[in-house]
């Protein structure tokens, strides 16, 4: 072989070597972990994806670490995923929290929207049922021997604290309605059942009954309100105990802080506001929430 051929023949492993450093992929770092968020499935799922994606982009910009929004199921999903650990933070409503809380030792209250600090459900009903307007909790005897639904069993605003109302009204659910209550699974369904005749009376949410007046999509020829009750502190995020061990120590805290910086200062935050009609985030505490926990416990929904 010559020189030249020599030379040749050695080249070509050099170059492979070369080629091969060239074309690698930048490392990724594997200790980056994904903060996943949820919310209780309470209304329409693509509305509800669109106002947690307003919160990923915020949070990502914020704790400059990835976050996905994972959905769920139903309600009890998202409690056993966060007891689990699949969950680092999640958007509860009253009842769901304390469940989770109860269920997940050294799980943290973060806050709550300002709008939680006195949150209210509304009574609506079919106009056919000739239910009028009412002025007071005692008005709700309107409802008795007719068929009601609420919203999921597992709901704060859509079906704990209504059933509350009604026992104050002096109305028994599982002996004074017509036929068992139904639980529609949402407060969305729970307007469409009304609307449809299919239930004669519901609760729900006051924010998604004003949301889908505001949108045009409930019949107000069809659907008639009865009802604002009283007010109740109601849905807040929590995060999981595990948080400072995975994101390191006192992420949890920045978890908060962020979340408590929303106040429309920027676009983005403008953008999580509004997705969660909301004016501000604000600080909260586990005793906000005892009204809803003594209630529970006395329908069996956490013992």
């Amino acid at each position: 072989m010559s020189i030249r051929q020599l030379g040749a023949a050695l080249l070509v492993p050099l170059c492979l070597v070369l080629a091969a450093c060239g074309s690698e992929e930048p490392e990724v770092d594997e200790t980056r972990q994904t903060l996943s968020i949820s919310a209780i499935p309470d209304q329409d799922p693509s509305e509800l994806a669109a106002r947690e994606k307003t919160l990923v982009t915020y949070l990502e910009g914020e704790l400059d670490v990835e976050v996905e929004y994972v959905p769920v199921t139903d309600y009890a999903a998202s409690v056993s995923l966060f007891k689990t650990g699949d969950l680092d933070m999640v958007f509860y409503g009253g009842l769901t929290g304390v469940q989770a809380r109860l269920q997940t030792p050294g799980a943290t209250l973060l806050a709550q929207r300002d709008i939680d600090a006195k949150f209210q459900s509304v009574f609506i009903a079919n106009k056919r049922a000739g239910i009028a307007p009412v002025k007071d909790v005692d008005g709700l005897d309107a409802f008795r021997d007719k068929r009601f639904t609420f919203g999921s069993e597992s709901s704060t605003s859509g079906r704990v604290m209504p059933e509350y109302f009604l026992d104050e009204a002096g109305i028994d659910t599982s002996a004074d309605l017509r036929g068992e209550p139904g639980f529609s699974g949402s407060h969305d369904k729970t307007i469409d059942v009304v609307e449809a005749g299919s239930y004669q009376g519901g609760a729900l949410n006051v924010q998604v009954w004003e949301a889908r007046k505001k949108a045009g999509t409930v019949d107000l020829d069809k659907v008639v309100e009865v009802f604002r009750s009283p007010t109740y502190h109601d849905y807040h995020w929590m995060a999981g105990p595990e948080v400072d061990d995975r994101f390191g120590g006192e992420f949890t805290d920045r978890l908060r802080e962020a979340l408590l910086a929303i106040d429309g200062s920027t676009p983005t935050e403008t953008q999580v506001l509004e997705a969660y009609g909301a004016g501000a985030v604000v600080e909260t505490k586990a005793e906000n929430y005892s009204q809803i926990e003594e209630i529970a416990r006395k329908l069996g929904l956490v013992s």
